[in-house]
């Protein structure tokens, strides 16, 4: 009988047998399908995922961190599932910290942060008073710098298991001249970093592609499945 077990769990090794879902959260002005790449792998790994599209544009954080959350826990409602894990990018990261403030998420296992601006934007204090700015962004765009009025700056440090990936390789100049440290175009590594992180990683990606980069997908996966990075990448 034993043997028999031993065969079983060696022939169909977890996370075969678990029945875990991952919620997906796409970024600032992007759509599900910029995710696309990322939930195809995480379902070879046989992951339950919902990859949810939200109004980004559209509402400040506080109302898209209930739309966007909610829509993505009632998809993974359907598996029944013993963990709900998070992956997200830019802005995600910011709905998720800001939707654990006011609600707890029942078997809530583990985040991985893209790209996150966790403190804030130095380009969004630079920018947001540009005419235009507002209208491309919406109202969450102008709340994302690092002054007075920013609300990552207000959702204080991290009570959830959480890994960050960083870029540090920007096609974006212009805004890389606004931001006073190394960063991926948009997002500083000073700014992704979160208080009570449990893992932290920086990649040579820029803010448009870190959840499409090979790499950082396998970092992904690591990350949920054991709770630490690869590390192979480096500048």
């Amino acid at each position: 009988m034993k043997i028999c077990i031993f065969l079983i769990i060696f022939l169909f090794p977890f996370p075969v047998f678990a029945n875990e879902c991952v919620i997906l959260l796409h970024g600032l002005a992007r759509t599900a399908s910029s995710m696309n790449k990322m939930e195809q792998r995480l379902l070879k790994e046989d992951y339950k995922v919902v990859n949810v599209d939200y109004p980004s544009r559209k509402y400040e954080i506080e109302e898209l961190s209930t739309l966007a959350i909610e829509k993505g826990l009632e998809g993974c409602k359907t598996y029944k599932p013993t963990k709900t894990h998070f992956v997200t990018h830019s802005l995600g990261g910011i709905l998720i910290r800001q939707y654990l403030t006011k609600h707890k998420i029942e078997k809530l296992g583990r985040t991985v942060m893209l790209g996150p601006p966790n403190n804030g934007s130095e380009a969004v204090d630079k920018l947001k008073n540009i005419p235009g700015y507002k209208f491309i962004n919406g109202p969450a765009g102008m709340q994302l710098g690092t002054g007075v009025q920013s609300i990552p700056q207000s959702l204080g440090e991290a009570d959830f298991e959480v890994g960050i990936i960083a870029g540090t390789h920007s096609i974006n100049l212009f805004l890389s001249m606004l931001i006073p440290s190394t960063d991926d175009g948009k997002v500083s590594i000073e700014s992704a970093h979160l208080k009570n992180e449990k893992d932290f990683m920086d990649v040579p990606v820029s803010h448009p592609f870190l959840m499409k980069n090979d790499q950082v997908i396998e970092n992904v996966i690591r990350f949920i499945r054991y709770g630490k990075f690869i590390k192979l990448l480096s500048n």
